[in-house]
Parts: C-alpha cells; structure tokens; sequence
C-alpha cells in the first residue's frame, strides 16, 4: 500500500482564513446516538496549511492528512472543491437602495406641500 493511499482525507468549509498560510476548515459528520437513536451533529475543527493563501471563507476543500507542519497543524489543503458565488445586486435591491437615498428629498418636497 503506498504512503498517498493511507493518508486520511476529509471535506469541510473554510471557517477561518486570518493566518498566514493556514487556514480553518470544519468538518461535519453525522453519528448516531448510542441510547436514543438520534442523528447527532459533530463538527471537528481542523487547521490546515494553504501555501499560497489562496483559500477564502466559505470554499468547500478537500484536506489530507500531512505530516506535523507546526504544534497543531497536521493537514494541508488538496483541492478546492466549490467556491461561493458572491451575491450580486439585483435591480430590486438597487431600487430600493436609491429610494433610501432620495427619501431625505422626498420628505423636504411633501413639507411645503402640507403647508399649503
């Protein structure tokens, strides 16, 4: 068996991107609870080196295990498997941006008007 094939090797999102050259990735798995038959939620926090800083929050990774690259980080980033889009601006939502601009002016117009 060769030394790639033992490797352990895990999917999670990118949580945390401040460090150099590392980043933070949660894995999640599902387990069942031994007495109530539950489907319970663990997440595992895992550091990760990325060489090139090239990992944002939210990218979905494929980490693999390596060997101790500093006192906690033992995986490194394979791959990136999706990246989030970033949410564009609809026309309703610049709509409704430019009507929160033009209310100061709105307001000054119908002032008069209740005057008269």
């Amino acid at each position: 068996m060769s030394e790639q094939a033992r490797r352990k090797v895990r999917v999670g999102r990118v949580i945390g991107d401040k460090m150099d050259k590392t980043v933070v990735v949660v894995v999640e798995r599902r387990v069942q609870h031994p007495l109530y038959r539950k489907s319970v939620k663990h997440v595992t926090k895992f550091k990760a080196h990325d060489p090139a800083n090239a990992y944002n929050v939210g990218d979905l990774v494929r980490i693999e295990e390596t060997r101790p690259l500093s006192r906690t980080k033992r995986w490194r980033v394979a791959e990136l498997l999706e990246r989030p889009e970033a949410p564009e601006l609809t026309s309703e939502s610049a709509m409704a941006q430019v009507a929160v601009a033009d209310a100061p002016a709105a307001v000054e117009a119908a002032e008069p008007e209740a005057e008269a």
